[in-house]
C-alpha cells in the first residue's frame, strides 16, 4: 500500500499511522518500521521519524492472511447498486472491515461474496471502503466497485459535497434546538483505544438538531462536516450528553434493549461517479431504536 501523507502538524510515524489504521495497534506499527517493511520516500525511518505532509509512505503486505479473507454468504441489506457503486444498509453489530483480532463476519467479507470486484485502493483488508461506520452503529453506507468511483467518492467527502446525517439517542435533555461543535478529534492520550477532543487532533464539525425531547434523553439528528473517528460519539459526550448504549465513552446505565451506541447513519447523499446525478439514499431506523423511541412515548 502506498499514499501520500496529508498536511499536518508534526507527528511520530508511528502515532501518525496508529491514528489513520486504528485497527492497528502502535506496538504493531513499531514493529513494521523496525522491520523495514513501512518506508518514508523510499527510505527506512525509525518510528519516532516526524510526518509534516507531502510524504509518500509505503506499507508492505506480508501477512499472509491478508489476502486470504474469504468470501462469505452474509445477510446483505442493499440499498443500490450498479457497475460503480454499492450502497447498503449495515446491520448494527457488524465490523466493516477484518482487523488483527476480526477475519470473518464482516461486511467486506459478505461485499466479497456478492460483488466479486472492489475498488482496490484501500489494499486487501478494506477493498471497497471509502468511509467506515463503527461495529455498533447500522445504517447507509457507499462502497466503491471500481477506482475510479473511490476517488470520487473519497473527493466528494473530503470536499463536503457528500453529506452524512444521523439520527441519535442521547442522555440527558438539550435545552438548545439547535447547535454546532467543534473540537478536534485525535486518539485519547489516556486511553489508546479511545478518541478525544485535543489540541493535537484533526479539525471536526458536527451539527445536530432536536427531534424529541423526553423525561431523561433527547432524540437528536447530527450531520458531519468532517468524518473522524467516533466523531458523533466524542462530540455528543463533550457536550454533556453521551448516546444512550454507548459504554466507551460513558458509565451511564442503559435500561433498554440495545447492544452498542443508539447511532444510526440514516441519509447520505452524493454525485453519482460516472452519470453526475444527484443521489440520495435513506435506511430505515432499526428496531432496536424505534422500541426504545416507543417505550419514550414517541411514535415511530
Amino acid at each position: 500500500m502506498k499514499f501520500i501523507a496529508e498536511k499536518i502538524s508534526p507527528r511520530r510515524l508511528d502515532i501518525y499511522l496508529n491514528e489513520k489504521f486504528p485497527e492497528w495497534s502502535r506496538s504493531h506499527v513499531q514493529k513494521l518500521i523496525s522491520d523495514g517493511l513501512i518506508t518514508v520516500d523510499s527510505a527506512q525511518v525509525k518510528p519516532s521519524f516526524k510526518v509534516t505532509g507531502g510524504e509518500e509512505i509505503f506499507i508492505q503486505e506480508i501477512d499472509a492472511a491478508e489476502v486470504e479473507y474469504l468470501p462469505e454468504n452474509l445477510p446483505l441489506d442493499i440499498l443500490y447498486e450498479d457497475a460503480e457503486i454499492i450502497v447498503v444498509n449495515k446491520a448494527r453489530g457488524m465490523t466493516v472491515h477484518p482487523a488483527e483480532t476480526v477475519k470473518s463476519g464482516t461486511l467486506v467479507n459478505a461485499l466479497l461474496y456478492h460483488c466479486k470486484d472492489l475498488s482496490g485502493i484501500n489494499g486487501v483488508k478494506r477493498p471497497g471502503i471509502v468511509h467506515r461506520l463503527d461495529k455498533d452503529t447500522s445504517g447507509v453506507m457507499v462502497v466503491a466497485k471500481t477506482d475510479a468511483a473511490h476517488l470520487s467518492l473519497a473527493a466528494q467527502i473530503k470536499d463536503k459535497i457528500a453529506t452524512r446525517t444521523y439520527l441519535a439517542i442521547v442522555h440527558g435533555v438539550l435545552t438548545d434546538n439547535a447547535g454546532i461543535i467543534s473540537g478536534a478529534i485525535g486518539r485519547d492520550k489516556f486511553d489508546r483505544k479511545k478518541m478525544a477532543i485535543t489540541s493535537g487532533g484533526k479539525p471536526a464539525v458536527t451539527e445536530f438538531r432536536v427531534l424529541e425531547r423526553f423525561e431523561n434523553f433527547t432524540y437528536v439528528e447530527c450531520k458531519l462536516q468532517t468524518g473522524r473517528t467516533h466523531q458523533i460519539r466524542v462530540h455528543m459526550t463533550a457536550i454533556g450528553h453521551p448516546l444512550l448504549g454507548d459504554t466507551k465513552y460513558t458509565a451511564r446505565k442503559n435500561f433498554f434493549e440495545i447492544k452498542g451506541q443508539a447511532l444510526h447513519s440514516h441519509k447520505l447523499s452524493l454525485i453519482h461517479p460516472t452519470t453526475k446525478e444527484q443521489m440520495n439514499f435513506t435506511a430505515p431506523l432499526p428496531d432496536d431504536m424505534k422500541k426504545i423511541l416507543e417505550l419514550l412515548g414517541l411514535r415511530c
